[in-house]
């Protein structure tokens, strides 16, 4: 008598691996830099919401996110029913595979890129197609239109590219939809929109407007600092919406994120100018970086990307023996967040002290 057995892509589903917090030591201050974590903490207003919704935790959340869409919508000039909320992007990553793919259905995406794709791919029993990096962290998107064939349910767009850094533009954006064939959907990752500063940047919201088969994801975790609860949104066309609606968790985001999301919204230009510090604090790094020897990719999310290949290992270590912990990828580099000052400092010592060249 066999045991249950669970579908055979299940063991074939690769781990995700989250970014270890530091151990304390003695007599220095440690920083966690593996998670491309917001370093602020929450903002007085957004804590009360979240306290407030906290005391009713005895019921259910609003499982239609009736206050937080019209909040969105009212943000974005969308309908409410172009939008989409789940448990943070990534969910909504993990959605759009289970309602748009069949087994044997194939995903296109850049590689390296967010490490949660092969993993929500494999789970619905797809086919994973990734297309490498150029050498300098970009997406290449002439070799992922031509990996396009009549077996391409969905092309992923992570911009910025995590852990890589660059940003497509909205005119390479442009180009590649144009060679899109209209029945593949095309997923413009934006965990780190807030981020960007650069000329030509991505607009997800105009371009979802503008095609039948884009949809914008964004999360609340990183700019918003709500990593903690779990909470990001598509914008989508109305088919699509109603599609990553129909597959989402029953009272998946629950009242204390809702909450605290309408809270952040609503505080939007204090949190903005959080972000600005943390663009000024990164774009310090990338010329101090420089100025030691070490060009890193094009740093337009909240981290810096070093490409330290066999020895990312190495550095890792070398990081932690300086009270910093980063994201290795063992064989292709480190990906390093943004944090408080002095952890930044401490990045720009690592870049000097394990010779680290470009």
């Amino acid at each position: 008598m066999t045991s249950p057995q669970p579908r055979a892509c299940v063991s074939q589903i690769p781990a995700y691996v989250a970014g270890k917090p530091p151990l304390p030591r003695e007599g220095l201050t440690t920083y966690k830099l593996s998670s491309n974590e917001n370093p602020y903490p929450p903002l007085p207003g957004v804590v009360e919401a979240a306290t407030r919704a906290a005391e009713q935790m005895n019921r259910y959340p609003d499982m239609g996110n009736t206050a937080l869409y019209e909040t969105l919508a009212d943000r974005f000039g969308v309908a409410t029913d172009q939008l989409a909320l789940a448990t943070g992007s990534v969910a909504l990553i993990y959605q759009l595979v289970q309602a748009f793919c069949e087994p044997g259905d194939e995903v296109v995406y850049a590689w390296r890129s967010f490490e949660a794709y092969p993993i929500a791919v494999t789970a619905a029993g797809a086919r994973n197609v990734q297309v490498p990096v150029l050498p300098d962290g970009r997406h290449d998107l002439d070799a992922m239109a031509a990996a396009i064939t009549d077996r391409t349910k969905v092309v992923m767009v992570c911009t910025p590219n995590n852990p890589t850094g660059p940003s497509v533009t909205q005119t390479e954006l442009d180009g590649f939809l144009a060679r899109v064939p209209e029945h593949v959907l095309v997923v413009v990752d934006e965990a780190y929109v807030e981020f960007v500063r650069m000329s030509d940047p991505v607009k997800g919201v105009a371009t979802v407007r503008a095609h039948d088969n884009v949809v914008s994801t964004r999360t609340f975790s990183k700019a918003y600092g709500l990593a903690g609860f779990r909470v990001g949104y598509a914008v989508a066309p109305q088919p699509i919406a109603t599609a990553l609606r129909a597959v989402s968790l029953p009272f998946g985001v629950s009242n204390v994120a809702q909450a605290a999301a309408i809270a952040s919204l609503r505080a939007e230009p204090e949190l903005l100018e959080r972000v600005e510090r943390l663009v000024a604090e990164r774009e310090r790094v990338v010329k101090s970086l420089a100025d030691v020897g070490l060009t890193v990719p094009d740093a337009q999310g909240n981290f810096v990307w070093f490409a330290a290949g066999d020895r990312t290992v190495d550095l890792a270590a070398a990081a932690d023996g300086l009270g910093i912990v980063v994201r290795p990828f063992a064989g292709d580099g480190a990906r390093i967040s943004i944090g408080e000052t002095e952890a930044n400092d401490r990045i720009i010592e690592l870049a000097g002290t394990f010779q680290l060249t470009s």
